[in-house]
């Protein structure tokens, strides 16, 4: 166990302790309530919207449904992309729409994905706004959800932009 602080992430008031970040994942409701502080508890529910291993530090909000999370639902970095193909498509290139898969399940996103030069790194934007984007986690580009065209990986570059 390594224990940390877990902090409001509108206001960067300590609201609990946990007992290892391990336990925790980005997009948890589940069992959070258990760690916090009864006055926080009582301004529930709350969700874990971010992580910081280097201060051992969990953030969560009761308003990750609201607004003020929005683009951090919809906008993130990847990291490590890999082209089937050997290179970016054209297509992708020029920032336009793709399909994408976000870690495992049947949904499909789309949004768009800028590459930044050969670095084999980029940004994305949905569409629409996703529950539990976290570092790590794989994002597999398709075209038309027929072809796989490559993959990358959720950057922790997400919560420190």
């Amino acid at each position: 166990n390594d224990p940390g602080d877990i902090v409001d992430a509108e206001t960067g008031d300590i609201i609990g302790r946990h007992n290892g970040i391990w336990y925790h994942t980005v997009g948890q409701r589940k069992g959070i309530g258990k760690v916090l502080q009864p006055k926080a508890t009582a301004k529930g529910p709350w969700y874990v919207v971010a992580k910081d291993t280097s201060k051992r530090l969990i953030i969560a909000s009761n308003q990750y449904d609201e607004d003020v999370f929005e683009s951090t639902r919809r906008i993130f970095y990847v990291e490590e992309v890999k082209w089937i193909s050997g290179s970016a498509p054209k297509h992708v290139e020029e920032g336009t729409q793709i399909n994408m898969k976000i870690r495992h399940g049947p949904k499909i996103a789309t949004g768009s994905l800028h590459m930044e030069g050969d670095s084999g790194m980029g940004k994305i934007e949905l569409d629409q706004k996703d529950g539990g984007l976290a570092p790590g986690q794989f994002v597999v580009f398709y075209d038309d959800m027929v072809e796989c065209l490559g993959s990358g990986v959720i950057s922790e570059r997400h919560w420190m932009d």
